[in-house]
């Protein structure tokens, strides 16, 4: 106890009252100025945030997706819009800008909101639940919008709900933040943005006229952002900050996958402005588990993949691997498809394996692929046997697949084995997985697995008998032919060779088929495989048939004699069929039906009924030429519909052509040809150009 002397005054402030209602607060920022698409997912979100008076519970909306996909942006434009429908004011918290952790950062945003609210520092709680009571309090008289944006836990969002009626929370994440549906919460996961969208926001920042003068040269940027948002606008900025920088120059500086994310930037070299640092920030937030599923997925050459493959590649169990996939789901840095398979963007991609390349050990990347190939060959393989086992092939089944493994030595189709219809089945994994066999036959043969790369080129032919689509089978033969020969296998490099001819033939190439074709007779000759030799003969007389019948001919029965000098029942058929060809179109009709009809017998009793009705068609052409337009024009009717059941499309449209050659109604020529242009199209045909043209003149 003690007295006070002397004169002394104490000066006392009147402090304002917790509860003081403050200036609406209006703390949103503006969205981008030149802000373009998402209107689906405003549209979306006008019906989730009404604003109504209902007083059960406050409406939440989250936009979700990965780093730089627009969910700020499309957030704040929702906001701007509708300023009037919360009198309450609206509240804004980043929380990737707290980064408090362990609560910290949701009590900081519950000290924004109310500093919003009109209380002053001196007044805030200590406590966070002293914070959150106080915010349910003074929230409760209002109709307000809380927008957080970066949030990483559904905690961060529930702490921060008002509690007035008609009130609205919006949130951003890369996480899906699935539980917040518990709470009744709209999750709206954005998408890239399409072509024409992505074009349209590179030319409101650059100006038309720039983007106009370099068309291809934008629709090439474009393409390498990958319609991220971000990626568009950092380039964007490079080309509006530096004038004399070209569309096609900066194309040019990112064709080069290495350096690709960091020139994708405000400033090349300053790591805050650039793709490659806004994932990091998710990236550093992942388990060590789902970290290195990232990198083992960034080392895949492929964009699809399934958990049985990461698995593979990264070395864990195949549990641990799904549970790392589905984090990296959860993060927006994968894609899930409905067929339990995952794709992955392609500047994610680069992140990924540049993250390997900086934190595996060396190797990494060529093990995976390692992995991979020998994994998409053994696929491939026992797709090509379940479509058709006794077909010509270098490769040795055992050598890939192993005795004890299904698809080897008579033990079934391995995973087609147990379809109803397992060729079907075959052929159509091959058609979904086409793009990514390519590509992993693509790093194969850039990582020197010769080996791997020409028997998974051999394997994947078979889908190409089947569909067209000429330009992927011309690559990944000649992938497979190079690879051949660096492994020094010249039966294998004959055999793609002469395979080889097929596409290019019907590419219009015909010098490069013929400089093949001679490549792989010596080499079959030197090989000492006899039905190789017989094959290669046999595609001799294909590109004969275009240039001199006679010695089409010739070759026919070259191969011919060569199959049955090695008991190859089989390519004795092809064979005897093709010299019916050419006989027919050398004038000799009689010999032709006698050997087409012998031919499509012995096919038909080997159960091959693909080349049967291939052979068909052919002899509804042969009587064509015989003066037979009847029995012609039944003999292609029935070829169409068997080649249309086989899924031979490519031969059912040569059908077709031929047909309309010989009906007499214009309606129906008009459908025949229209059916065959939609193959060729699909197919990438030349032909296609003739059809359409004898449309336009009919």
């Amino acid at each position: 106890m003690g007295n006070v002397h002397g004169g002394i005054t104490f000066n006392y402030h009147s402090a304002p009252s917790p509860d003081r209602v403050p200036r609406r607060p209006d703390q949103v920022p503006r969205p981008p100025h030149r802000f373009v698409n998402r209107e689906w997912a405003l549209a979306e979100l006008d019906g989730a945030l009404a604003g109504t008076e209902d007083t059960r519970g406050c409406p939440i909306g989250v936009f979700s997706g990965l780093p730089g996909i627009g969910k700020t942006a499309a957030a704040r434009q929702w906001a701007h819009r509708h300023r009037e429908r919360f009198p309450g004011g609206q509240f804004y918290v980043d929380f990737g800008a707290l980064g408090g952790g362990a609560g910290g950062d949701v009590s900081e945003a519950l000290a924004m909101c109310l500093r919003g609210l009109g209380v002053y520092d001196p007044y805030l709680p200590a406590r966070l639940a002293d914070r959150a009571a106080l915010y349910r309090t003074l929230s409760a008289d209002r109709r307000m919008l809380v927008v957080l944006d970066d949030v990483s836990h559904p905690a961060q969002v529930t702490a921060l709900l008002p509690q007035g009626a008609g009130s609205a929370v919006l949130a951003t994440s890369t996480w899906r933040l699935g539980e917040l549906a518990l709470d009744g919460a709209a999750l709206l996961h954005l998408d890239v943005l399409d072509r024409d969208s992505s074009l349209e926001l590179l030319a409101v920042l650059c100006g038309e006229r720039r983007v106009d003068a370099e068309p291809e040269a934008a629709a090439e940027l474009i393409g390498l952002c990958g319609g991220l948002p971000m990626a568009v606008r950092l380039c964007a900025a490079r080309l509006m900050t530096h004038r004399r920088l070209t569309i096609g120059a900066l194309v040019g500086e990112l064709a080069d996958e290495q350096g690709r994310l960091g020139r994708i930037a405000m400033s090349p070299g300053r790591e805050e402005r650039t793709m490659a640092a806004a994932l990091e920030l998710v990236y550093r937030d992942l388990s060590d588990t789902a970290a290195t599923v990232y990198r083992a997925v960034g080392c895949l050459p492929n964009r699809a993949f399934d958990t049985a493959l990461v698995a593979l590649t990264s070395g864990y169990p195949r549990e641990s691997a799904q549970e790392a996939l589905d984090t990296l789901e959860a993060a927006s840095l994968l894609t899930g498809t409905e067929d339990g398979r995952y794709s992955v963007h392609g500047l994610v991609r680069l992140h990924a394996r540049e993250m390997s390349r900086r934190l595996d050990p060396p190797g990494t990347e060529r093990e995976v692929v390692c992995r991979v190939s020998g994994h998409y060959r053994a696929l491939a393989l026992l797709a090509d046997l379940a479509v058709r086992a006794d077909r010509l092939r270098i490769t040795e089944p055992a050598e890939v697949l192993g005795t004890g493994v299904p698809g080897a030595e008579g033990n079934g189709a391995g995973p087609f084995e147990t379809a109803d219809s397992p060729r079907q089945d075959a052929l159509d994994w091959l058609e979904a997985e086409r793009g990514d066999v390519l590509a992993v036959l693509r790093a194969a043969a850039a990582f020197g697995f010769d080996r791997q790369a020409w028997q998974l080129a051999e394997a994947f032919t078979v889908l190409f008998l089947h569909h067209r689509h000429v330009a992927d089978w011309r690559e990944s033969l000649e992938l497979g032919a190079a690879a051949a020969k660096r492994d020094g296998q010249p039966a294998a490099e004959a055999r793609l060779r002469s395979l080889l001819s097929r596409p290019l033939l019907d590419l219009g190439r015909d010098d490069e088929a013929r400089e093949h074709l001679e490549a792989a007779d010596q080499l079959a000759v030197e090989s000492g495989h006899i039905v190789l030799q017989a094959s290669v003969q046999e595609f001799l007389g294909r590109y004969w048939d275009r240039h001199d019948p006679a010695r089409a001919a010739d070759a026919y029965r070259a191969s011919l004699a060569l199959n049955l000098q090695a008991g190859e029942g089989r390519g004795a058929a092809l064979a005897r069929y093709f010299l019916g060809c050419a006989q027919s179109v050398g004038g000799d009709h009689a010999a032709a039906l006698a050997a087409l009809a012998e031919a499509r017998e012995d096919l038909l009793a080997r159960g091959d009924a693909r080349m049967a009705a291939r052979v068909l068609a052919d002899l509804g052409r042969t009587r064509a030429r015989l003066g037979d337009p009847a029995g012609a024009v039944a003999d292609l009717r029935q070829a169409v519909t068997d080649l249309r059941g086989e899924g031979a499309s490519h031969y059912e449209a040569r059908a077709l052509e031929d047909l309309a050659d010989l009906l007499d109604d214009p309606a129906e020529v008009r459908d025949c040809l229209h059916r065959a242009l939609a193959v060729y199209e699909e197919g990438g045909s030349p032909r296609a150009a003739e059809v359409l043209s004898r449309l336009a003149g009919d």
